[in-house]
């Protein structure tokens, strides 16, 4: 492609409505790209250690899925790939957006999810397009990047300039009628390769089968332009800036509502929000990466990244309490909502290699922080009664606009890291490392630090394998107790913190194109915040009381297995047995955790007939899960006591095939893909009021053409 193109790729970018065919029409000569198909196997995740160290170095279960996997599944939300890893388990997609728990521990939006290594507000469902692998961290990560769940965090990697030029054109469409429309492209951009560029632009049109009471459709629409490029700086270095832009609009669809005994209520395809509720996302990311190269041994990185999300959500908000199911009604009360968040994020890492005498270390010495920002407003109107069967009501007279924007919610964190990975003889390593980390907020209570710990001992019996214990911790940061009405009002909290402890090994098998690896871990999650009421309310007593103490323990066993098993048979498996329980707590004492299975296993696999075509067989299985914690209340009426409703144990068969085909000198690859072979009804994560079902079978057809 050469560089007078350029800025129409930049254009339609920042512009999603430009259209690509004003892109293609000016592409010159391309190399066409092949496909590869050995590389279901990463040897390293650059998450985890926060740099480049090979996994059988890593003291840690990672799981890598690059982006064979993702393309070959068709992959266009993160919980889709997420599903390759038996210790990810999902919760609601409620508003348009997926939360998920990893090794049973929910992932909070703020600090469950990482870019490129940048604390990233993960309240949308992210473009799988623009990624090259996606990273599990399992276990606290608190030490390297902050506040974080004990489960671990998913770092998403993005894709990056090539030196070769190419450009793919793909199109698919599903059984539903949704289609996607998506541009990849890339290469240097002068003749000798020193800035180069990549590029992604797509449309999708999403129709899902679950459909409003007028019996319409629910349907979503998404844009995103996404740009990333590359500069060498002479051999001192390179500086990357990217920017990517999602607009992404869908009509709201809370979940299905289960019953006591967790039997779908009403139809299993009724929506219960209005068809004229919607949820408009409009989010910007934009930054800069240097990497300095100081010498042989020593590098320096910096790197800033500005992320925008502004939402408009005009909910109906249907009650699940407030369901009667004699006369068949219930109640919603519709608001319309703005809400913005910014989040800023630096980070500078120095790293290096050196020796002690006959010992190496590899060492990193770095700081990252955030600024959090935060400001919403809402209009909201009057209860209304809604019954099964009659016409849809009127989409009600709200505007945001009418309201007082309210006080923004700010703070700020900043930590200092320092990290040794020292390696002793060819058998042994140890890792040792330590962070201060520090929360600033212009609120009573609003401030606090932490100090956290790492340390791991690797040994390697061979040169293909080894075994790691490994001691980590996390921290969650709480302010002060804010309800007036509560007993301990002003009580400063101090953060939620976890400890970890993981035994695990690796093992390289097939002249290293195959890893086997397995994880013994044991989580306990102590001062946990609990809000209990209190008996013998009065006008002038407290009605609740707000302490520190709880304890939520999680032990579990993961096995898998990633790579090329035979010449032509290609895998990614792994499963789970996970024991979740509350030991201390006021209200959930010897409770499990909602969506926290004890079994789970996925597979994903191909088989290579020639060079051409290509087999593929997945399978997810998802043990026994509780809807809810604490009783569930319906119309006045207890319906279930504690973990008293349960989501049945399934099963779900995928498949899909696949063939390479040249016309003239454009490669063309063609796909079809069967999810849910069997056509299985299953429930899905999320609690009673907002779980997901299982979408029936579906067809997926589509095709990439290389330009």
């Amino acid at each position: 492609m050469s560089p007078r193109t350029l800025p129409l790729v930049i254009a339609a970018l920042l512009s999603p409505t430009v259209l690509a065919q004003e892109i293609l029409a000016n592409v010159e000569t391309i190399k066409v790209r092949g496909l590869a198909f050995n590389d279901y196997k990463n040897d390293s995740a650059s998450g985890a250690l926060r740099g480049d160290i090979p996994l059988l170095s890593t003291p840690q279960s990672v799981t890598v899925i690059p982006e064979i996997v993702i393309d070959e599944q068709l992959a266009t939300t993160l919980g889709e790939v997420l599903g390759n890893d038996a210790s990810v388990t999902a919760g609601s997609k409620k508003w348009n957006r997926e939360v998920f728990n990893l090794r049973g521990f929910e992932l909070a939006s703020g600090n469950g999810y990482l870019r490129n290594g940048h604390q990233h507000w993960s309240h949308y469902v992210q473009p799988m397009e623009t990624l090259e692998r996606i990273e599990v961290l399992k276990g606290p990560s608190s030490m390297l990047y902050g506040q974080s769940a004990p489960g671990g965090l998913i770092n998403m990697v993005s894709k990056k300039p090539t030196h070769e030029r190419f450009a793919e054109l793909a199109f698919d469409v599903d059984g539903e009628g949704g289609t996607r429309y998506q541009l990849d492209a890339g290469g240097r951009i002068d003749d000798e390769g020193h800035v180069r560029y990549r590029g992604v632009l797509v449309k999708q049109d999403s129709v899902y089968s679950r459909t409003f009471q007028n019996g319409e459709q629910n349907e979503r629409d998404r844009l995103l332009g996404y740009l990333n490029l590359e500069a060498d700086l002479g051999g001192y270095g390179m500086l990357s800036a990217h920017y990517d832009r999602t607009q992404d609009k869908a009509g709201i669809d809370r979940g299905a509502w289960l019953d006591g005994e967790g039997q779908v209520i009403g139809e299993r395809d009724m929506i219960w929000d209005m068809p004229w509720s919607f949820t408009d996302n409009d989010i910007e990311n934009y930054g800069a990466d240097l990497h300095l190269y100081l010498s042989t041994d020593w590098d320096l990185k910096l790197g800033y990244n500005q992320q925008d999300f502004y939402r408009q959500r005009f909910d109906s908000s249907p009650n699940y309490e407030r369901y009667d199911a004699d006369s068949q009604s219930y109640q919603y009360r519709a608001f319309d909502r703005e809400d913005d968040w910014q989040f800023t994020t630096y980070y500078v890492d120095l790293t290096g290699h050196f020796t002690t005498g006959a010992i190496s270390h590899q060492l990193l010495v770095g700081a990252n922080a955030l600024r959090y920002f935060y400001q919403t407003r809402r209009d909201q109107g009057s209860w209304t009664t809604q019954t099964i069967g009659t016409s849809t009501p009127i989409m009600p007279d709200l505007d945001f606009n009418r309201v007082t924007k309210g006080t923004p919610t700010e703070y700020d964190y900043y930590g200092l890291y320092l990290q040794d990975l020292i390696t002793l003889n060819d058998q042994w390593q140890v890792l040792i490392g330590g962070r201060f980390d520090r929360m600033s907020q212009d609120i009573e209570g609003g401030n606090s630090q932490s100090f956290l710990p790492r340390a791991g001992l690797i040994f390697h019996p061979m040169a293909d394998a080894s075994l790691y214990l490994n001691y980590s911790e996390s921290f969650e940061p709480n302010s002060s107790v804010t309800d007036e009405d509560d007993a301990n009002y002003g009580l400063l909290l101090d953060p939620t913190i976890a400890r970890a402890w993981e035994l695990g090994g690796k093992w390289d098998l097939n002249e290293g194109r195959l890893l086997l690896s397995g994880a013994l871990f044991d989580i306990e999650m102590t001062d946990m915040v609990m809000t209990r009421s209190l008996p013998g309310v009065g006008d002038d007593e407290t009605d609740q009381i707000t302490r520190q103490g709880g304890k939520q323990r999680h032990r579990g066993v993961e096995l898998s297995a990633q790579g090329q098993v035979t010449e032509h048979w290609f895998v990614m498996g792994s499963m789970m047995y996970l024991d979740a329980e509350y030991i201390e707590h006021d209200e959930y004492q010897d409770l499990t955790p909602i969506d926290a299975p004890e079994w789970t296993a996925s597979l994903w696999s191909r088989y290579q007939l020639n060079d051409a075509a290509a087999l593929n067989l997945g399978l997810t299985y998802e043990g026994e899960r509780f809807a809810n914690l604490g009783e569930v209340v319906q119309n006045g009426q207890v319906i279930a006591g504690a973990n008293g409703i349960v989501k049945d144990a399934y099963v779900r068969l995928d498949a899909g095939a696949s063939y390479r085909t040249a016309l003239g000198s454009h490669e063309i690859n063609l796909r079809l893909n069967v999810e849910n072979l069997l056509d299985t009804d299953y429930i899905g994560g999320g609690s009673y009021s907002d779980v997901s079902l299982g979408e029936g079978r579906m067809l997926r057809l589509a095709t990439t053409i290389s330009l």
